[in-house]
């Protein structure tokens, strides 16, 4: 299948996401895509690697991820010849955390699950965002009801610089027929009932009829299901390490 299989509407949220793509690289050279290596984030790295756009990508290995997502990065080094950077927690705070609280402590509170989000995912994120002036994410407005009133470019207070969601207004079937009209490949996890993919411990299938987001972190209220990434009121520690974990 090609792009020309897709309706005359998909075509052009296609043709846009290029356009939009290039102009945020030729605005932000030093912008970089980062990627949970879900089916959204292949969508802009397809994106990205066909157009030939010198965007850095990279993608935060927390520790705990699924052994199918961690395998997309061989896949995308093989189809697409490209390497993706990977930001790591830093060990000795996880092992503090972990002797201070538990290796499963994020089960027992908001606060305890957002200090390990903290760890293994603000921190590193941190690291990968210093020096530049912008990034591209995969997030969309029908992902949750924190996402609702996402832009498609905002101002991001937390990290202090420019943030793109270029696929905001695409729904999941936008997604999903990009992916297979272009052949694009995904976390085969996608196919198991994970619309959306995170740490092993933290995500579960979802049941027929769920929220795309219900396999998250599925033992709290859904209002509180984002983990700090791309939480506009984030509250976050000093940077103190800026090098890069590969």
């Amino acid at each position: 299948m090609t792009i020309s299989t897709l309706d005359s509407c998909r075509q052009r949220l296609w043709h846009e996401l290029l356009k939009r793509l290039a102009d945020i690289a030729r605005r932000f050279p030093d912008a970089a895509l980062a990627s949970s290596l879900a089916a959204e984030d292949m969508v802009l790295t397809h994106a990205v690697c066909t157009s030939q756009l010198p965007l850095e990508m990279f993608t935060l290995d927390t520790g705990r991820l699924h052994s199918e997502t961690l395998g997309m990065l061989d896949v995308i080094r093989s189809q697409y010849g490209r390497t993706l950077t990977v930001y790591r927690p830093l060990p000795q705070a996880v092992e503090q955390h972990v002797a201070a609280h538990g290796a499963f402590a994020f089960y027992e509170s908001i606060e305890l699950r957002k200090a390990c989000c903290g760890i293994r995912k603000v921190e590193p994120l941190r690291r990968a965002l210093a020096g530049r002036h912008a990034w591209i994410t995969g997030q969309r407005r029908s992902q949750s009801q924190t996402r609702e009133h996402l832009p498609e470019e905002e101002h991001d207070a937390a990290f202090d610089l420019r943030k793109f969601n270029p696929l905001a207004a695409w729904t999941e079937d936008d997604v999903w027929n990009v992916v297979r009209a272009l052949g694009i490949p995904y976390n085969p996890l996608h196919d198991q009932g994970y619309p959306s993919i995170g740490c092993e411990p933290c995500t579960r299938a979802i049941r027929p009829g769920e929220d795309v987001r219900a396999g998250r972190w599925w033992w709290e209220s859904s209002a509180s299901r984002e983990c700090g990434l791309h939480a506009a009121n984030t509250k976050l520690p000093p940077l103190a390490v800026v090098t890069r974990l590969d």
